[in-house]
This record gives structure tokens, C-alpha cells and sequence, in this order.
């Protein structure tokens, strides 16, 4: 049993750390590389909260880095549309068994991957509609999957090809989206002992990949890392889905 507990600890170590190095590099791809992973050894309310948990704290841990890159301003309908989409997912959460989950995390991996390989930034691109839809089915996705960057990618894509800008888009978005998530599983009661505890264990592996990230950023910038990290974001989507449907 000692043993069976170690190697899980392990492995969500593993998954935090690459998921840290991952977001370091982009401003995404936390909950897309962990959830997959998480799904695996935790039930579907543990995993979300422990992503949200971490997701919350690297964003905090790193605000000076992104924060007034963007105006907040113009973020509000998308925030808004978001709060009730992440309110409705938490409550479809309740009713998913965890090979559902399992399915939906790898599924919105692969989906996720696939948009970053075949969408590039071609200009600015905005609409109120498109606004709208964007966050309420991101908060969807954030409250029933703890992964709202699917629809949040594509929308950075769209709204702000400058990297620097997109990237700043997407952090600004996701600690806010961290913050209406953990709000609905309180209040849904999915916050529960063990989760804190799994949070406390896993923050080490997390401020480590994080610091790590951010190194290899600075270092090498993005020469090579999109391929990398669409490789290993896939390679995780694929193998959960597998999983969940075998």
C-alpha cells in the first residue's frame, strides 16, 4: 500500500512538473497536461480541485509577470459569460463517473492540440458574440473538467497575435477562471481534506517546474518548444482517452 501511494505520489509529481514547465513557456497547458494525469488515480472532484488549487497559486506566484499586459477591462463580458458557465459545469460534475471524466479531459487534450497545430494568428479578430460563446464554454470546461484553455486558446489566437500580449491574455483569464472554479466546488462541497492534502504534496514539484519553466523561457524563448509540448499534450490526450475507453 506504501508503495502504491508512493508511485502515485510520483507520478503527480511528474505531471505537475511538466504541467509547470509548460505553462512557464506559453501562459497555458496547466490543466491540459495534469488533468489527463490526475484523472487517472483521483475521482473527478479530487482531480478539479487539486488543479484548481495549483492552477490558483502559480498564477499568484507569477502576477507581476503578466499582470496589466491587458487591460482587465475589456475582459469583463468574457469573465461574466464565464462565471455562469463554470457554475452550470460544476453542477453537471456531480453526475459524471470517472471514465466520463477520463473521456472528456482526453478529448478536450486532443482538441486542444489540434487547434494550436492548424490555427495561427493572422490579425486582431473580435466579436461580442464571439466573446460570449468563448466564455461561457470555457467556463463550462472550467467547471466541469477544470480545463477552460481550449476555447480561451483559440480566442487568444483570434483576439491578440502578439505572443507577448496573447500570452499575458491567457494568465489573466486563467487566474480568474481558478478563482470562480475553486468558489463553485466550495460551494458545490468538493473541497474536502484530502484534496488540501494532495495540494500541499504536489506544490513542491509545482514551484519547481515552475522556476524550471521560466529558466528554459529565458533561455532558449520558444525556438523549439511548440512542437515539443503539442507532442507531449497529445501524447497524454491520447493515452487518457484510451484509458477511459478500454
Amino acid at each position: 500500500m506504501v508503495e502504491s501511494n508512493l508511485a502515485q505520489l510520483f507520478l503527480i509529481w511528474g505531471a505537475v512538473l511538466l504541467a509547470a514547465v509548460l505553462r512557464a513557456f506559453t501562459g497555458f497547458g496547466f490543466a491540459l497536461a495534469a488533468i489527463p494525469v490526475f484523472a487517472v488515480f483521483l475521482p473527478p472532484t479530487q482531480a478539479v480541485v487539486l488543479s484548481v488549487l495549483l492552477t490558483l497559486s502559480i498564477s499568484l506566484l507569477r502576477v507581476r509577470t503578466y499582470w496589466g499586459v491587458v487591460p482587465v477591462r475589456p475582459l469583463l463580458p468574457l469573465l461574466l459569460m464565464s462565471l455562469l458557465g463554470t457554475a452550470a459545469g460544476a453542477t453537471l460534475l456531480a453526475y459524471v463517473s470517472a471514465r466520463q471524466f477520463q473521456l472528456w479531459a482526453g478529448m478536450s487534450v486532443i482538441l486542444a492540440c489540434l487547434a494550436l497545430t492548424f490555427m495561427r494568428p493572422s490579425g486582431r479578430w473580435s466579436s461580442p458574440w464571439f466573446t460570449g460563446f468563448t466564455g461561457l464554454f470555457s467556463g463550462l470546461m472550467n467547471g466541469a473538467l477544470a480545463i477552460p484553455g481550449p476555447p480561451m486558446i483559440i480566442y487568444a489566437m483570434l483576439t491578440e497575435p502578439e505572443p507577448l500580449r496573447s500570452r499575458a491574455l491567457l494568465m489573466t483569464f486563467f487566474l480568474a477562471s481558478s478563482l470562480l472554479a475553486l468558489g463553485s466546488y466550495w460551494l458545490a462541497g468538493f473541497i474536502e481534506i484530502q484534496s488540501l492534502w494532495y495540494f500541499l504534496l504536489a506544490f513542491p514539484a509545482l514551484y519547481a517546474g515552475d522556476r524550471l519553466g521560466y529558466t528554459l523561457f529565458h533561455r532558449f524563448g520558444d525556438t523549439f518548444y511548440r512542437r515539443i509540448a503539442l507532442a507531449c499534450l497529445l501524447g497524454l490526450g491520447v493515452t487518457t482517452t484510451l484509458h477511459a475507453m478500454l
